[in-house]
């Protein structure tokens, strides 16, 4: 064997360590009439309705393997992916979007995933699928603003030179899923998201824009960072009214750490950079290179 087929084996041994459909097996199976997720165990009979929803690159992938397990258990479901990364889905709704920039696809996705968690009730579970994306594929927009002012404040933050927690600090506080709202809009149903993160070290508060997780930032960082890029001349004056009433505390925060709405919130996270370049080295140390 050359070097060229060596790298080729260790490349791959990464690639397939964090497949959407490998990950997912490894986490979920049906067993004696529980829903076996992780270190979860949810009684099926206990269970009134079950939805699925999502956003990332790969949860139209992760959408067909929870298919699989749970087939027409699943009452309801809808995931938005990036154009060009859909796939056949029985009782999961896909949409496609725009990624990195939202567009109205995005917009009308993620409208329906928010209706689809607002059915959920006590005695329901939501499972979310969250990949590479999530932040720009659940795309909405605050009240008193359009569609077409959170694309240009997305572009302006995009090409501001803004790192990702800077951006999404922002993104968060014009968002009725990002920052912890998911889990709000979901409250008391069970909720549990299967994370798939390209994030260096794996904050869940960054991967999609933590919709499922407590969000350590404030109106008022939000303001700061249009600030300190000199983004505040360039919004739309609706979208620099919102944040400043929220500044203000005339528009609710985003939920904080010991928020009622977490209580029955699991977040798992099934894949990431790391595990891949585990597997790579793994690989490559059957070929004696370290």
């Amino acid at each position: 064997m050359d070097h060229k087929e060596i790298a080729e084996q260790i490349f791959l041994a990464g690639v397939e360590s964090v497949l959407p459909e490998r990950l997912i097996v490894n986490k979920m199976e049906i067993k004696d009439n529980s829903l076996v997720i992780g270190q979860l165990t949810f009684h099926l009979n206990e269970i009134d309705k079950i939805y699925v929803i999502g956003a990332g690159k790969a949860s139209a992938t992760m959408g067909a393997e929870v298919e699989k397990i749970l087939g027409s258990r699943i009452t309801e479901g809808h995931i938005v992916v990036k154009y060009g990364h859909s796939c056949k889905l029985d009782y999961i709704k896909i949409s496609e979007a725009g990624h990195p920039l939202p567009d109205s696809n995005g917009f009308k996705a993620t409208e329906q995933i928010l209706k689809i968690a607002e059915k959920a009730t006590k005695n329901d579970l939501v499972i979310c699928l969250l990949s590479g994306g999530g932040s720009s594929l659940l795309a909405d927009f605050p009240d008193g603003t359009s569609p077409e002012e959170m694309i240009k404040i997305n572009n302006l933050l995009v090409n501001s030179g803004a790192v990702i927690t800077e951006m999404n600090a922002v993104r968060k506080h014009l968002s009725k899923v990002k920052g912890g709202q998911l889990a709000r809009v979901v409250y008391p149903a069970t909720l549990v998201n299967l994370i798939l993160s390209d994030v260096p070290g794996d904050p869940l508060d960054v991967i999609a824009s933590g919709p499922s997780v407590p969000d350590p930032t404030t109106f008022d960082q939000a303001i700061s960072v249009l600030e300190k890029f000199k983004l505040t001349k360039s919004v739309s004056p609706g979208i620099l009214k919102y944040l400043k009433e929220g500044a203000a505390s005339k528009r609710e925060e985003t939920p904080k750490q010991g928020d009622v709405v977490f209580e029955n919130v699991y977040n798992l996270l099934i894949g990431n950079n790391l595990m891949a370049l585990e597997a790579t080295k793994q690989k490559a140390l059957e070929f004696n290179i370290n």
